[in-house]
């Protein structure tokens, strides 16, 4: 593939992200909350989200080697913080989920496919045709936004895992209720865990500044901002007043 090639891929991404963003105001995506037998044959959670996130932590490290960028700075240094996360979501995340929840086949093998499609897209942006001021190397790092982004990124994760233990911790062995969560971000937005994947990759394409990663970021927010807005319609219909005053996914705005 050559840069010309690789925008346009850029430019499909980018129209399918907006195609999933509308679909969504209609189709509730079938996982978790809202999980019905119509999405087919499916498989317990902890696989589903193994099979579902590893890919692109698989697809980034081969390609990183194949690029022979080795450690150069700063594609290696946002390549770690790519990684960290999927680590993260791929090999610690599922083995930390409680109960018998599962996941359909159908929304694990659209996971895969993004995935992999992220990490072609990723490892371009990063790898094979990164930004001209990536030549500059260590002075780079010099830049205050890349640490503006950095520190985005952190937040954003702690916020995710943060938020992920909260609704971890609503139910007992067992129990197979919903229940309205509360503390930490879920505070101010219903989706907390959502809002802290957004501040990551937004953090994350501040700091790389590639168009790859904000392209990732449109696609984060295709699909998490609808599915917030469903998650706080069903609150709302469940819960009711101890909503409160919360958002869905942006404090005090949406």
């Amino acid at each position: 593939m050559n840069e010309t090639d690789f925008q346009l891929f850029l430019w499909l991404m980018s129209g399918m992200a907006v195609m999933v963003f509308v679909a969504l105001q209609f189709v509730k995506a079938g996982y978790g909350i809202f999980r019905t037998a119509s999405w087919g044959w499916s498989i317990p959670n902890k696989t589903a989200w193994v099979l579902m996130e590893a890919p692109v932590f698989c697809v980034m490290f081969v390609l990183w080697d194949m690029s022979r960028t080795v450690y150069a700075l700063p594609a290696f240094l946002f390549f770690l913080l790519f990684q960290l996360h999927y680590f993260q979501r791929s090999f610690i995340f599922p083995l930390l989920l409680r109960g018998k929840s599962r996941m359909p086949v159908s929304i694990v093998a659209m996971g895969v496919l993004f995935n992999v499609l992220n990490g072609c897209m990723q490892a371009g942006g990063l790898f094979f045709f990164p930004p001209a001021a990536y030549a500059e190397g260590w002075a780079y790092l010099s830049h205050p936004w890349v640490w503006a982004g950095i520190l985005l990124f952190f937040l954003g994760m702690a916020i995710n895992i943060h938020s992920d233990r909260v609704i971890r911790r609503l139910r007992k062995p067992g129990d197979t209720a919903h229940y309205l969560p509360s503390g930490g971000m879920y505070r101010y937005v219903t989706s907390a865990n959502y809002l802290g994947e957004l501040l990551e990759w937004t953090g994350f394409a501040v700091a790389a500044d590639t168009a790859a990663a904000w392209v990732f970021v449109l696609w984060t927010a295709a699909n998490l901002v609808p599915r917030a807005a469903a998650i706080h319609r069903r609150y709302r219909e469940e819960f009711g007043q101890a909503v409160g005053n919360r958002k869905r996914i942006l404090p005090y705005i949406y």
